[in-house]
């Protein structure tokens, strides 16, 4: 990687074409300038001095500097030109700097000439005191002696317009680097103009490629750059700058209106920075890396029903195919099943089955979904329920945390309750309230919490939580179900018990079914209300 990178520099410093480098100043900025499509990048000193809230005086250690840089490194495949100040010290110190940049994958360094702590260029530019030529001559032959890729670069830095020293001494300064060994030279300015770039450009030729960095004389248009033979462009602070100033807009206006929902669609969303993190590579390695909760487990998901109170949404597939932000609700549950290892999925379908027929998916009919209720759509799958098994309603969406930890709860039946319960007691919704041995408290996942009745009429003062339509059995709770189930079976009623009857049935039988409390992060989706929150969520 590391040669591949210095290769790339070499060749963007090197080449007829003019050739751009984008300031960034931390890994997430970095990561943005090779999305842009720019070929390299300049670690600008004052940037990330900046990012750190101090001054561009070498108030940041270099070591603190070569930390940020490397996250820069890390997280993309664009050479990075790092801005070294003046190389922190003397040639000793550029010396082990050159190391130290090489073994993070930093493709090149430039230095300027100037004495050590340094100060910003735009500051008191007159009283700039440079370096000694043969002295700066020095640390360029220990820069490049200390090398060991061939290609890396070194950058000298030409203040001598800035301290106000003229042509001549630009010239004179230039080419005793360039003969140093300087792969490239950066001739610097403060000017509005870039007249003293062009009067540079004229005695210098070709000698050596040329790096401008244009923040003073920014209305010069491109094409001169191109004219006068300019090999590199730096665009030394403007992500910083932009960064900052929206930061100070989004500050103020969240301070005075006491609120986000202003400015919510002007910001990027967590999922953008989630990207940016790569949060889905990350994913990806725990599947290949970590033991998963879920491996042998099944799942059975019950889904038959066509959701009539989303009306329209589902005249033509149902409810469990509504698509939450583009992709539809079952899909998303999968989803998040798959995270924790569970492949083996049974959808008990029913109204409009044939829009649900993912190849990763098995499927059960309930062909007369419309006169029967949740327990006999389970009993349809019931030859499924024969091992560890989660079972689960298809309109839910949760947090995988959830359904990862209720696997590791105690108990041949054990399900997921919601102690926040109080909001749903006041919707007229069909709800599987709960009463348990005791409610939850902070301390309750030291004791075992066991389920003493389940209903949709409970009294309040009955009430401890809500089932939020997930269970899961054992393998001995497996059978205990597929018993009771075939039980009921013989009852006239049985074509419409809900889940609230099998498990009081359940208990009437003297089998425990243990609680998980959680609070919040899941949601069911029965109405257009609960639609626009699933999007949110």
């Amino acid at each position: 990687m590391q040669h591949n990178k210095t290769k790339k520099l070499k060749a963007l410093l090197s080449s007829k074409n003019l050739s751009f480098l984008m300031e960034a100043h931390n890994g997430i900025s970095a990561k943005i300038v090779e999305e842009t499509g720019f070929e390299g990048i300049w670690g600008s000193g004052l940037c990330i001095s900046a990012s750190m809230g101090v001054r561009d005086n070498n108030e940041a250690t270099w070591t603190q500097v070569l930390e940020i840089v490397e996250f820069m490194s890390d997280c993309t495949t664009i050479p990075i030109l790092l801005d070294g100040d003046t190389g922190y010290g003397d040639f000793n110190t550029v010396r082990r700097l050159v190391r130290k940049l090489e073994q993070r994958n930093i493709a090149g360094v430039c230095i300027e000439d100037k004495l050590f702590p340094k100060k910003n260029s735009f500051i008191d530019g007159n009283k700039q005191e440079l370096a000694d030529i043969d002295e700066f001559c020095g640390k360029i032959k220990a820069a490049k002696d200390s090398q060991r890729d061939a290609d890396f670069c070194v950058v000298a830095r030409v203040e001598a317009f800035i301290a106000g020293w003229g042509l001549k001494e630009a010239i004179k300064r230039a080419d005793a680097y360039y003969r140093a060994g300087a792969d490239a030279i950066l001739i610097h300015s403060k000017h509005s103009r870039p007249n003293e770039i062009i009067d540079f450009m004229n005695e210098w030729k070709d000698t050596c490629p040329v790096v401008i960095v244009p923040t003073k004389y920014y209305s010069t248009p491109t094409k001169i750059y191109e004219e006068i033979g300019i090999s590199t462009v730096i665009w030394a602070n403007h992500l910083l700058r932009g960064a900052i100033s929206v930061m100070q807009e989004m500050s103020s206006k969240i301070f005075m209106e006491r609120s986000i929902i202003s400015i919510e669609d002007k910001v990027a969303t967590v999922a953008e920075v989630f990207r940016l993190q790569g949060a889905d590579e990350l994913k990806d390695a725990e599947v290949q890396y970590l033991p998963q909760r879920g491996e042998g487990v099944k799942a059975i998901v019950l889904a038959a029903s066509r959701g009539d109170e989303l009306g329209i949404l589902t005249e033509d597939y149902p409810k469990a195919m509504v698509p939450i932000s583009g992709k539809p609700l079952l899909y998303r549950l999968t989803e998040t099943l798959n995270e924790i290892g569970i492949k083996n999925i049974t959808v008990v379908r029913g109204y409009r089955k044939e829009m649900i027929s993912s190849p990763n998916l098995n499927y059960i009919d309930n062909d007369i979904y419309s006169d029967t209720k949740e327990v006999y759509s389970l009993f349809l799958a019931r030859n499924i329920i024969c091992s560890n098994t989660l079972i689960t309603y298809g309109d839910i969406l949760c947090k995988r945390y959830i359904p990862s930890i209720l696997l590791d709860e105690e108990g041949d039946i054990c399900i997921a309750v919601d102690s926040d319960w109080q909001e749903r007691k006041k919707s007229k919704k069909y709800t599987d309230f709960v009463t348990c041995d005791r409610p939850y408290q902070k301390e309750y996942f030291e004791q075992r919490v066991i389920l003493k009745q389940m209903g949709n009429k409970l009294n309040t003062d009955q009430i401890n939580g809500e089932w939020i339509g997930l269970l899961k059995v054992t393998e001995r709770g497996s059978k205990i179900i597929c018993d009771v189930l075939e039980s009921l079976s013989n009852q006239s009623d049985f074509k419409n018990l809900h889940m609230s009857d099998l498990f009081n049935e359940l208990i009437k039988r003297g089998n425990e079914i243990t609680v998980l409390y959680i609070r919040g992060h899941w949601l069911d989706v029965d109405d257009l209300q609960d639609l626009t929150k699933a999007t949110a969520f």
